[in-house]
């Protein structure tokens, strides 16, 4: 049974194929301004032998209806994954589950997977920023989130009149946390204030758990902060797409929505 696999992020999407048990490469773009002939073209060009799509989405109703619509022309089924209490070997720590960003829950349930019975943080870099804790028996003691590096930087340049003036050009790229122009001091200081919030969530995960948290880093921006930290981490990539594999492989069928 081969399933599409896709994560809609506010940004970005990105899809994979699950054969059987195997997760095909992923592949990401830029979806704004995409309309339901956009979604058919990029993820169903080829909708033969394909059972149904399962959509992990944070970018809302209207995107939403487009890529409905793009399964509809394409005649395949459709199932956008809500958040339950229970899934996945996952437990939802918060008092009511749908408030949890389905795309932090599906990442949950793919970090759980790889790693089952070790405690982690899990974090999103996208947009925002989230850290989720989840302990070694599956469940998730709460999370955090904070804008992004990026969204940091845009805020700067966007809501500020000296700062974005200075920051344009200028950039000397020197090592560490102090920069040498105004543009490496915001770019610097947004990635340290969030490799130092991680490193923070590690220290209150150790308290908590009573073991430390191993770090699994995953979304477009996690490779601008992996060498920042102190904590022990791990780069994976697509976890949400690995946490819809193994959703996936517990739906016999997906559900028209």
């Amino acid at each position: 049974m081969d399933m599409l696999l896709v994560d809609v992020g506010n940004t970005r999407i990105k899809w994979a194929r699950l054969r059987g048990n195997r997760l095909a490469r992923g592949k990401a773009a830029v979806h704004s301004g995409w309309r339901p002939a956009d979604y058919a073209r990029h993820l169903l060009p080829a909708a033969h032998g394909i059972n149904g799509m399962i959509v992990a989405s944070v970018a809302g109703a209207r995107l939403n209806r487009a890529l409905r619509s793009a399964a509809r022309r394409a005649h395949v089924a459709i199932w956008f994954v809500t958040v339950p209490r229970r899934a996945g070997g996952v437990t939802v720590g918060y008092a009511e589950p749908w408030r949890l960003g389905v795309d932090r829950f599906a990442a949950l349930v793919g970090a759980h997977a790889l790693f089952t019975g070790v405690p982690l943080c899990v974090v999103g870099v996208g947009t925002a920023l989230t850290i989720d804790l989840l302990d070694a028996a599956g469940r998730h003691r709460g999370g955090v989130i904070v804008p992004a590096p990026d969204l940091m930087m845009s805020t700067l340049l966007s809501e500020t009149h000296g700062i974005r003036r200075r920051a344009h050009g200028g950039a000397v790229r020197a090592p560490g946390l102090f920069g040498r122009s105004t543009r490496d001091g915001i770019e610097l200081g947004a990635r340290y204030a969030a490799a130092a919030l991680i490193d923070r969530a590690v220290e209150e995960g150790s308290s908590t758990l009573g073991r430390e948290p191993l770090v699994l880093l995953t979304g477009g921006g996690a490779a601008t902060l992996r060498t920042l930290l102190r904590s022990r981490c791990v780069g994976v990539p697509d976890l949400v797409l690995k946490g819809l594999a193994v959703l996936a492989r517990a739906t016999p069928r997906a559900r028209r929505s």
